[in-house]
């Protein structure tokens, strides 16, 4: 590099900021003494020019150099106390992540020189060993970009349907994907995968965490990786993982173009963010980039100072409550939206953010400022409402304009097909959007994103094929994982060539799917499956970036796969599943009839002793067309078909008699999970059984027998 030219610059925007004819430096380091920005010509290299940083705005550094272009690889030293008794762990040996970085060169090369202290003894020591040859650099970019006129397709809370993927996992074995960038971005945005999510009918994607993440040491001597990805160093940064167009700004190019592309096919896209801690990890974790800046701000710490919080299990909690922390986080989520066009947020362990000195608040500061901010609070907002730490589990407490993973819809759908008794009033509240958790704050059903699964658990395969957990892969002799899975694997653990029992695996899968989008709530199918994935009893895939947690499109079941398609888009077309509001359970004017009613199997309505009976395991539902009390977006009353929705977890198959003709005069079978080949135009008539299989849901609709009164 030639001599630089140094200015004064400008404390704000944080990060780098690239003009066209320079760049403006400028770094948080609130207990700094002294902050040096190191240029380097290439990444991992050692040999680096020096800048210090010697403007000074309250606690920000920055500077301006004129001529450095896009590309430009650096870091930073930052001098201050190492005195880790008091929480300062500052060692200017360490070349640091700019926590405002827009992209970063690559991944860490694990080294004894990443650690402030001396590997081998306690954390008080100090490590006079350089760490600039193992650590990624940060990068300037460019950050103009043609978005073609492409907009969001702000698609509204009840009409979603969220697809929960992993960027790799999904496109890795795709065999009409060019090799080239399977696993990545691209891939994402290549048709065949846009089609597939097109046909299915999903209207969101939810991609696990895309922000650069390290994969842990340990993983590293293991052989293993950190797949999931739950371990952030950089919050402005996609991923060089799942880059196919390089590390050096073409991944952030490339995201931007996958982003173009799913909301030019209609499809949202909702990061899965991590932002309640870092990949730096407890008091014996690596010098990375908080820690060396300024770590008594950026962390939780203890009283004695010396250790961290942890209420997320990975050894560190970011500190929310501190101002510069909290600009950061906000920063991050304005330039997703802003600048990456992304849709929402899926906040992992949600209730570490709400935390005051202990107890989670969910009026915090960082609800405050969310709500308060004209950008993020106009994007979709979902909390993962619980983390590791006491009273951390918080399903239906989050504050009004969130939504929330309910992991009450998983566990009550779960227990009522795999028979469990007195489940008739969990599920029916599930099955209404669960009003016991959200109505009472003023939420609507749409706060309850409704799932069976997720990436941390059993596949739905996996749910009807093992009683137990088989993470033996994952190194830790199958200590890991959950063990109460509420699964069942119906008289044989694992496969088997049994027809009876693989017949009966089928049609629960079909059940708990049929189950999942006829609910009122917002449903989050988890990739792969709508084809019956498995990872073959791995309920704790973290570590598995292999063929365990990759999908095997090859093997799909394209049975499964039609009927998925089939109850989704059913879904889609008739509003009476996904309302905007609540059942009233009110007659509707002129009908007789209220907008919802449940049936016992004899054809009667059910009484408030029915709900009790620990034995009973069938009802029928009756849904309203005309009772659905919403407008679409031109001022228009919405109507739907009546439907008659009649579930049976009880083994043996049961005559259902169907309700008198005020309810509908002739009914259509639309849906049969036990047997999807049967007649769909076959009719039935008020008053007249229908038999119903063991285990199996019957959906049956009508056109509506009440008129519109003109």
């Amino acid at each position: 590099m030639t001599e630089l030219e140094l200015y004064p610059g400008h404390p704000y925007p944080l990060g780098p900021t690239w003009d066209g004819k320079g760049v403006n430096f400028s770094i948080y380091a609130g207990h700094a003494t002294a902050v040096e920005l190191c240029l380097f010509e290439e990444n991992y290299d050692q040999n680096h020019i020096v800048v210090n940083l010697f403007e000074r705005t309250s606690q920000i550094w920055h500077v301006y150099i004129p001529g450095i272009l896009p590309g430009q690889c650096y870091g930073f030293r930052v001098y201050g106390p190492f005195d880790p008794l008091h929480g300062h762990r500052f060692n200017p040996n360490k070349l640091l992540i700019d926590p405002y970085a827009k992209a970063i060169s690559g991944s860490v090369n694990w080294h004894e020189s990443l650690y402030g202290y001396e590997t081998g003894r306690d954390d008080l020591t100090f490590s006079t060993l350089d760490s600039a040859a193992f650590v990624p650099k940060s990068v300037v970019i460019d950050p103009s970009y043609d978005w073609e006129g492409v907009k969001a397709p702000n698609t509204s809370y009840h009409k979603s349907i969220i697809y929960e993927a992993h960027v790799k996992g999904l496109t890795k074995l795709h065999p009409d994907i060019p090799e080239e960038i399977r696993g990545t971005y691209s891939a994402i945005a290549h048709p065949v995968i846009l089609n597939h999510l097109q046909s299915l009918g999903i209207t969101a994607i939810e991609l696990m965490p895309i922000h650069q993440f390290i994969n842990d040491n340990m993983f590293v001597e293991k052989g293993l990786n950190n797949y999931w990805g739950y371990n952030t160093i950089g919050f402005f940064s996609p991923d060089t993982k799942y880059s196919s167009k390089g590390t050096m700004g073409g991944q952030v190019t490339e995201f931007k173009d996958m982003v173009k592309a799913l909301h030019r096919a209609g499809i949202e896209v909702i990061l899965d963010v991590v932002y309640n801690h870092t990949a730096e990890g407890n008091h014996l974790g690596p010098t990375l980039s908080f820690k060396g800046i300024d770590n008594a701000e950026y962390y939780r710490l203890t009283a004695d100072k010396r250790f961290y919080m942890d209420y997320t299990g990975t050894g560190n909690t970011l500190n929310a409550h501190f101002p510069s922390v909290l600009r950061l986080m906000m920063d991050s989520l304005r330039y997703w939206v802003m600048e990456m066009h992304v849709d929402g947020f899926r906040f992992d362990l949600a209730s570490t953010l709400a935390r005051g000195l202990d107890d989670v608040n969910m009026l915090g500061a960082f609800f405050s400022i969310i709500h308060q901010d004209p950008v993020i609070s106009q994007v979709k907002l979902i909390a993962e409402p619980w983390d590791v730490g006491h009273g951390g589990y918080q399903v239906g407490n989050f504050p009004p304009g969130w939504a929330e993973w309910n992991g009450k819809f998983r566990d009550s759908i779960r227990d009522y097909w795999r028979g469990e008794h007195k489940m008739l009033g969990e599920f029916a509240s599930r099955f209404t959007g669960s009003p016991d958790l959200y109505r009472d704050d003023n939420r609507r059903p749409t706060a309850s994103i409704n799932f069976i699964t997720a990436h941390d658990g059993f596949t739905l395969h996996d749910l009807v094929t093992y009683n137990h957990k088989h993470n033996e892969a994952n190194g830790e002799d199958n200590k890991d994982g959950e063990d109460h899975n509420r699964s069942s694997n119906y008289g044989v653990e694992g496969e088997t060539d049994n027809e009876h029992i693989n017949q009966l695996r089928k049609k629960q899968k079909r059940n708990m799917l049929a189950t999942l989008f006829l609910s009122q709530g917002v449903p989050m199918l988890v990739a792969g499956d709508e084809m019956g994935r498995t990872q073959h009893g791995n309920n704790n895939a973290y570590c598995q970036d292999n063929e365990i947690s990759w999908l095997d499109w090859k093997a799909a079941d394209q049975d499964l796969l039609q009927f998925s398609k089939k109850l989704l888009n059913f879904r889609k077309a008739h509003p009476a599943f996904c309302r905007r509001r609540w059942f009233q359970e009110q007659p509707i004017k002129g009908s007789g009839i209220t907008d919802i009613a449940w049936f016992l199997p004899e054809g009667i309505e059910m009484e408030d002793h029915n709900w009790d009976q620990d034995f009973a395991k069938s009802l029928a539902v009756f849904l309203n067309g005309k009772g659905i009390k919403s407008r679409d977006n031109h001022g228009r009353k919405i109507f739907d078909d009546n439907f008659y929705v009649i579930f049976n977890a009880h083994h043996e198959g049961l005559d259902f008699k169907l309700p008198p003709a005020i309810y509908g005069m002739e009914w259509h079978n639309v849906i049969n999970t036990s047997d999807s080949s049967l007649d769909e135009f076959k009719r039935y008539f008020p008053l007249e059984n229908i038999h119903v299989a063991g285990r199996s849901i019957i959906v049956l609709n009508a056109s509506s027998a009440i008129k519109e009164n003109n």
